[in-house]
């Protein structure tokens, strides 16, 4: 069998590079693992596999493999939104959050069911192409997410619920519970996004985490991303209140000022549940991220998202100290300029200079990511029994040293090959 033809079949093989490095562990030289039914049954070196195992080889000397990147926070149904932008002559780049949120109102109020289905399928192949192997994917569309189910990229797809008059909003929940079913597979679990403290009516709240705990559903929400946001929660006033929400026809739903923060908000709805998903997290308090941390929420940080909408930085250093759980996320390319967490561990790195350490970055993007969305147990590290979800990366020559490698790898890596459930992504 030749190299091109591994993981193309359910037939065992083993794979071997220069290196074999997961998170936490030391990398090993010359390493190498055996992959059958689309698991990791053993690793080692090359020499030790080939000694126990006569199995077709796939060999890449020069190169590193490591896990298949866990991106913690995508809308791939947006994929397309820059040219859906330029199609309704919407080609400047808001510089308020408000504007930005009112233009995709705008242009996804022109789309189609094969529009998304479309934007959606180029941002599988995206991810894939750049070494992401699961997704926490927000689906605001639940007539297309069968698209997501016959795919190679895995993860937990979100169903987002939004909006202030109860019964839509049930209704709403109910549609998104209706799909779940038929789209969850072994790869893809569900999960439900109440979108945002600026686009839920608190007697909302009650809805969804009864039916998240009924259903045994995680979940994730948007939260604190911007200063309008804040303003909102705290005092029903500022932009959201005097711009978003007439143009949405949500002004009779304005409450008097509650004067709390948007997490203290969630906090005292019982929504900060553990294992919850906080997306953004650029505006909290110490107080904000004790709530954080005291309930088991995970912060999904998208630095590059946060920098186009120039809504601030997440307080990292904060968050940190107080052992709150950060991963990374993309985002959408309706706020970013690309789906690749090589990018996005690349500028957090700069960004947060000092705060993140190349290995930290890494671990946040593959077993930090596959934790939070709950996966540990499957997913995010190359260790025998999980899920044989890895790539094959180059442009490490100057790792001589075991102790280079992690930082060579993020800032020098480049995808060569992706695996996806031990079958071979063909790029």
């Amino acid at each position: 069998m030749k190299k091109a033809d591994i993981g193309t079949a359910a037939e065992p093989y083993i794979v071997a590079a220069s290196w074999l490095l997961s998170p936490h562990t030391d990398p090993v030289p010359g390493g190498a693992m055996l992959v059958s039914g689309g698991v990791i049954r053993e690793t080692g070196t090359l020499k030790e596999l080939k000694r126990r195992h006569a199995l077709p080889l796939a060999e890449y000397p020069g190169c590193a493999i490591i896990p298949g990147f866990v991106n913690a926070h995508t809308h791939l149904e947006l994929t397309h939104f820059p040219a859906w932008r330029i199609r309704n002559h919407a080609e400047y780049h808001p510089h308020r959050f408000v504007d930005w949120m009112i233009l995709l109102v705008k242009i996804k109020r022109g789309l189609a069911d094969d529009d998304f289905r479309a934007s959606l399928q180029e941002g599988v192949h995206i991810c894939l192409d750049s070494g992401t192997t699961s997704v926490g994917e927000i689906v605001s569309i639940p007539s297309v997410a069968d698209s997501y189910s016959a795919s190679m990229l895995g993860g937990r797809l979100f169903f987002e619920v939004l909006g202030h008059d109860p019964l839509r909003f049930e209704k709403m929940l109910e549609r998104a519970v209706a799909v779940m079913p038929e789209v969850e597979t072994e790869n893809m679990a569900c999960g439900v996004s109440p979108h945002a403290p600026y686009t839920i009516g608190d007697e909302n709240y009650a809805l969804v985490r009864e039916c998240a705990r009924s259903k045994g559903l995680q979940m994730a929400i948007h939260l604190a991303e911007s200063e309008a946001e804040s303003e909102l929660v705290f005092s029903s006033s500022g932009e959201m209140a005097d711009v978003f929400y007439p143009f949405v026809s949500w002004s009779q739903y304005l409450v008097p000022p509650r004067r709390r923060s948007s997490t203290e908000l969630l906090f005292r709805s019982g929504m900060l549940q553990p294992g919850m998903l906080a997306i953004h997290c650029v505006h909290v308090s110490r107080s904000d991220a004790e709530l954080l941390k005291r309930q088991g929420v995970t912060a999904v940080l998208c630095p590059r998202s946060n920098e186009r909408l120039n809504v601030g930085r997440a307080p990292v250093a904060l968050l940190k100290k107080l052992r709150v759980p950060m991963v990374l996320g993309t985002d959408s390319l309706a706020s970013n300029d690309s789906l690749s967490m090589w990018d996005e561990m690349r500028f957090a790195l700069d960004q947060f200079s000092g705060q993140f350490s190349p290995a930290e970055l890494f671990a946040m993007a593959t077993s930090g990511g596959a934790s939070a969305l709950g996966f540990a147990a499957s997913r995010g590290t190359l260790e025998v029994g999980k899920r044989a979800d890895f790539q094959v990366v180059g442009g490490i020559k100057g790792a001589k040293e075991a102790g280079q490698l992690t930082e060579q790898i993020v800032l020098h890596g480049c995808t060569q090959e992706v695996y996806a459930g031990g079958m071979r992504y063909a790029r």
